[in-house]
Formats: structure tokens, C-alpha cells, sequence
């Protein structure tokens, strides 16, 4: 009696560690497949405003707060932009003083908690640039897309597809610039994302679904004059790209792609977003296990160079190596194996997702090289 007694003990609180392997494998995987639209991933930090002054905020210092370029500036209620840090002038030794550009709305007072962001812009592409736009609906698999689209003269269009932790007000921060090629854009927003349908499990697929949505703008596209179209994506959004590229039955219409910090192995991203949250580094294979049976993902074929019958367009990447959330080494890599196809402009000193951010003119600068004969 007492064997079968220790024998079902063990057995217990076997099934038990099992069943709370199961449970931790589950919350850590929704640090990806739940990450919400339009909040900051949690590999960025949460930062203090110590102060304002006229064209001057003081934030906490930190590797985040000290990097060069333009930003989001995103608090609870408010939004700003902040430039270059501003060398001279006292502030304490923790701190960092960058310039304000501007506040969009809402009020920075010492205290507030916020976050870097790549937005520059809120609103819509006429209340934030001015720009004449259509808000239209996509047909796609789930239901309506919504997307704004801008018109142009051109009948090369740019889709513009969103990342993790962001919205479709992202690509604002290219719209002028495309606008003012003629280019017609249409900036998407997909399955998950506000306003648009929820996908029936509630979680993100890391672009293992979400594709078919881009797909779905292809055709919208062509139904409405365009003869080729130039993929923009950022993130996963980059990844949808990619995929779309390859799998969609009207992948002829994609004259090129340009992929900014593509997540090209979910599983890499996935344990960045996850030891983020400072979830102990035995527990990440629980929860790419657990990511991979929830949300259905498949082994990871992307984080492979792409052969060359997987991808036939020309492609811009741009990434680099400070991305926490994508591997810039992937990007590297496929470059090298493609080198007729692929051109890799590296930017150094930028988060996932911010590659503009940190040096405005020398990626639209790139972009316009890449966009000219494919017009």
C-alpha cells in the first residue's frame, strides 16, 4: 500500500509540474500572440519626464533616451515628438535633455510615465499631414479591412503593412514622402487591429495568417487601377510582406518589397519579447512551445535564406544590429545569400521598428534609390 500510495504521490504532482509548465508556457507566450495594437513592446523601457522647458524635455537616462534621431513621445493621454539630445545646460546626472519638436496633445508635466515610439503622428493622414485621403474597406477573409488610401498619379501603389505594437498610423511617417513621388498609398489596417475583425482564437499569428489580409489589398489594388505594387512593411507587418510575396495567387502584382526590422524567426522574437519581461531563461522553450501549439505556427522556414524560388522581387531591407526583437543577423544573412536581389541598408543605434526614426533622410534617401526604376 504504501508503493501505490508514493507511486500516485509522484505521479500527482508529476501531472501537477506538468499541468504548471502548461500554465506558464501560456502567459509567457501572450507577451507576442496578445501584444496589443498601439502599446509599446516590453522590451522598451518606461521612462519619467523630470521637466519641460521651451523646446527642451527631460526624461530618464537611459540606452533608450540617448539614441540619435526623432521620436513618439506616448504617455497616458499624450503625445509629443522629441528630437536630437541637447548637449550643455545643467541636469542631474540620471537624466537626459532631448529637444521637443512638439506636443500633439495632452500635457507633459514632471512625472508622467512614458515611452518611446516610432509614431511621429496621430490622427489620420489629413488631420496629421494635411494629405487628402479615402478611408476605405478591404474585403478580406474575416471581414472588412479598414485602410486609408491616398491618391496618386502613378499606378505602382505602395502598401503599407504595420508591425507588433503599432498601428497603421505608423506609416505616416512615410506618407509625405511617398505622396510627393505620386505614388498612390494605401496603408492597411489587418485582422487584431482596431476597428478591423478579431481572428476567431484572439491572438496574433506573427504573420503565419495575417498575410492573407495583405493579399487582400493586393487585389483591392488591382481592382482599382493598380498595375503593380510595392510591399512596405515593417515588423511583422515586413513578414506578411514577405509571405505574401510568396504564396499569394497574386504575388505577379508585387513589383518589390522593402522590409523594415522583418521578424524572420518567430521563434527568436518570441523569446526577446518574452525575456523582456523578465520571465526566468529556463522557462523560454515552454513558451515557444506553447506559442507554436496555440497559435498554429509552423517550424521556422523564414529564418532561412530564401531560395530562389521563394523570393523573385527586388527587395529592400532595413534593419540593424541594435534590434532587440528581430535578429538583424537573419537580415544579414539573407542579403548575403541573395545579393542580386537583396540590398541590406544597416542602421546602427535603432529599435525594432525605427529604422526612419533614426536618420530621416538617409532612409527615404535609400527608399527613393530603390522605388526609381521600379516606377
Amino acid at each position: 500500500m504504501r508503493t501505490v500510495s508514493a507511486t500516485a504521490s509522484a505521479v500527482t504532482a508529476v501531472l501537477a509540474a506538468g499541468a504548471a509548465s502548461v500554465v506558464v508556457g501560456r502567459l509567457a507566450s501572450d507577451a507576442a500572440l496578445k501584444a496589443p495594437a498601439g502599446r509599446p513592446l516590453p522590451t522598451e523601457p518606461r521612462l519619467t519626464v523630470h521637466g519641460t522647458a521651451a523646446g527642451r524635455i527631460t526624461l530618464t537616462r537611459d540606452l533608450a533616451t540617448l539614441r540619435p534621431g526623432v521620436y513618439g513621445l506616448a504617455g497616458d493621454g499624450s503625445h509629443a515628438v522629441v528630437g536630437p539630445v541637447l548637449e550643455g545646460g545643467p541636469h542631474a546626472a540620471d537624466t537626459v535633455v532631448r529637444r521637443l519638436e512638439r506636443v500633439t496633445h495632452g500635457t507633459l508635466t514632471a512625472g508622467d510615465a512614458a515611452w518611446l515610439t516610432p509614431n511621429l503622428y496621430v490622427g489620420n493622414p489629413r488631420t496629421a499631414l494635411g494629405l487628402d485621403h479615402t478611408d476605405v474597406d478591404v474585403p478580406g477573409e474575416l471581414g472588412a479591412l479598414p485602410a486609408w488610401f491616398v491618391p496618386g498619379d502613378r499606378d505602382t501603389w505602395v502598401i503599407a503593412v504595420h508591425g507588433l505594437g503599432t498601428t497603421r498610423e505608423h506609416a505616416l511617417n512615410l506618407m509625405g514622402f511617398l505622396h510627393a513621388r505620386r505614388l498612390p498609398v494605401l496603408a492597411l489596417a489587418y485582422r487584431g487591429d482596431p476597428g478591423a475583425p478579431r481572428p476567431p482564437d484572439r491572438l496574433n499569428h506573427l504573420g503565419e495568417t495575417e498575410w492573407r489580409d495583405v493579399e487582400a489589398a493586393i487585389r483591392y489594388a488591382v481592382r482599382h487601377g493598380a498595375r503593380r505594387v510595392v510591399l512596405l512593411g515593417w515588423s511583422t507587418g515586413a513578414t506578411m510582406a514577405l509571405r505574401a510575396a510568396e504564396h499569394s495567387q497574386v504575388r505577379d502584382r508585387v513589383a518589390g518589397l522593402v522590409l523594415d526590422s522583418p521578424v524572420l524567426s518567430w521563434q527568436a522574437t518570441l523569446r526577446a519579447l518574452v525575456r523582456a519581461r523578465h520571465t526566468p531563461e529556463p522557462l523560454l522553450p515552454l513558451a515557444v512551445r506553447a506559442a507554436q501549439g496555440r497559435a498554429g505556427l509552423q517550424a521556422d522556414g523564414l529564418a532561412e535564406p530564401a531560395g530562389p524560388d521563394r523570393l523573385q522581387v527586388p527587395t529592400l531591407l532595413v534593419h540593424g544590429p541594435g534590434d532587440e526583437v528581430a535578429p538583424w543577423e537573419h537580415s544579414r544573412r539573407l542579403a548575403r545569400r541573395r545579393p542580386g536581389l537583396v540590398t541590406l541598408h544597416t542602421v546602427p543605434n535603432a529599435p525594432h521598428a525605427a529604422m526612419w526614426n533614426a536618420d530621416p533622410e538617409e532612409y527615404e534617401e535609400r527608399l527613393r534609390r530603390f522605388l526609381t526604376p521600379l516606377l
